[in-house]
């Protein structure tokens, strides 16, 4: 019994039709599968190189903390090795005295036309000093001191008066290159020699009182001493001395910090102060009282 033809074109375009389902049923099931596999992969390597990237990072900041570490102390070592200078190296002082003049001082500190006569001293008499300086230590027993000192020392009346006139005094100001060497150095009370020399510069003045006028609130007459003769020279000069010491703080006695006095004698080549005196000198011992750290 033959069908009709119709009938035939249904079953197979049904067939067909399932064939066709059940293919995009299988390639939809394998492209879900990929995809869900493929973005577990992409996420996986994802994580991978976010977690490698922080060990780097991490890895980067412990070696430059190493390095930085290790430069700093290799920094420390090579300075405690080879004894690079540091804020403790740095040695100052300041004090100030009185000098006091020794034996026939026979030097005015310079040559000048002032009628002295055979006037043969002395040319000074007692003063007024300061002093300031700064350099290096060494060692605790050792230091090396730069030093500043002005010297204000009055003139005798007899000198003045050979001149001629009716004051006067002698300004010294040098620059010196001191040793400074401390015999117990460990010690809260210690003594130290020291010594040197270099460039002093001296200046006598000669003066008389003069009358004059001043104004501030109100106008009155006031007496001043005026230079009438200067006599001043540059030279070199040597000192020598010494002084003593006690510290000042430090837990265990070891601070910078102390309290000196000492006296120096001090000689300095002036010229004489005319031909009648010969070869001249200025002699003095500066005695000082200050503080050096």
């Amino acid at each position: 019994m033959s069908s009709h033809p119709w009938m035939s074109l249904t079953r197979h375009g049904s067939f067909l039709c399932g064939a066709l389902m059940f293919a995009i049923g299988t390639a939809s099931a394998q492209s879900s599968s990929n995809f869900s596999t493929s973005s577990a992969n992409e996420s996986s390597s994802l994580q991978y190189v976010a977690d490698d990237a922080l060990d780097g990072a991490s890895a980067l900041t412990d070696a430059a903390a190493a390095l930085g570490s290790g430069h700093a102390g290799a920094g420390q070592d090579y300075g405690a090795k080879h004894g690079m200078l540091s804020w403790s190296h740095v040695v100052g002082e300041a004090g100030a005295g009185f000098n006091a003049p020794v034996g026939n001082d026979t030097s005015s500190g310079g040559s000048g036309t002032a009628a002295s006569g055979n006037y043969g001293g002395p040319f000074l008499t007692y003063g007024g000093n300061f002093t300031g300086g700064l350099g290096l230590r060494f060692s605790p027993r050792l230091s090396l001191l730069g030093e500043y000192q002005f010297m204000d020392d009055k003139l005798p009346g007899a000198f003045i008066a050979a001149v001629g006139t009716q004051g006067g005094h002698a300004h010294i100001w040098s620059l010196t290159l001191d040793p400074v060497i401390d015999l117990l150095p460990k010690s809260i009370n210690s003594v130290y020699v020291t010594g040197g020399g270099g460039f002093y510069r001296k200046v006598t003045s000669f003066t008389v009182p003069v009358e004059g006028e001043v104004c501030y609130y109100y106008c009155g007459i006031v007496v001043e001493n005026q230079t009438v003769y200067d006599f001043s020279s540059n030279q070199g000069g040597v000192n020598f001395g010494a002084g003593y010491t006690h510290r000042l703080g430090g837990t265990y006695g070891d601070g910078q910090m102390k309290l000196y006095a000492e006296a120096r004698y001090v000689w300095i080549d002036t010229p004489s102060v005319n031909a009648y005196n010969g070869t001249g000198r200025t002699e003095t011992i500066p005695v000082t009282v200050g503080v050096r750290w």
